[in-house]
């Protein structure tokens, strides 16, 4: 009577592994997929705050900012992003000749698509691949 009892017992577990699974499956690929989208956004503000700040100095230019030596090229570089995956834009788009006490905004922003890691699919909860992943940073042009 024990042995039979067991038995059925072995196929009632097979069972709930076979109902849980996919769904713990689904939420730890979410949480890698959100966890990637917070990494970016973290990543993607830090670089705009970083151009922002290079971007205020009275003898500061766009190529300080956005060029191939530009600080946001350095650390999008560093982070493992080629400048085709990502866009920066400066308003004004010339800072060379502003007056102290303007505002300079610099913006850092992607796709999904073109950075993402796309662990879980869009109808399954993951992000759409038209996500845009985007951050602003504004200071004030210095005085010599």
């Amino acid at each position: 009577m024990f042995r039979a009892n067991n038995q059925r017992r072995r196929g009632v577990s097979t069972g709930e592994i076979a109902l849980v699974l996919p769904i713990l499956l689904m939420l730890s690929f979410g949480v890698v997929d959100y966890g990637d989208y917070l990494y970016l956004k973290n990543t993607f503000q830090a670089a705009a705050l970083a151009g922002a700040r290079a971007a205020v100095p009275y003898a500061a230019t766009n190529s300080n900012v956005t060029g191939t030596n530009g600080i946001v090229t350095k650390m999008m570089t560093a982070a493992g992003f080629s400048s085709s995956q990502y866009t920066v834009t400066l308003s004004p788009s010339d800072i060379s000749q502003l007056s102290t006490g303007t505002p300079i905004t610099v913006t850092v922003a992607a796709n999904w698509s073109a950075v993402g890691t796309h662990v879980l699919s869009t109808p399954f909860g993951g992000l759409s691949g038209g996500k845009q992943i985007s951050s602003t940073a504004v200071m004030q042009k210095e005085s010599n």
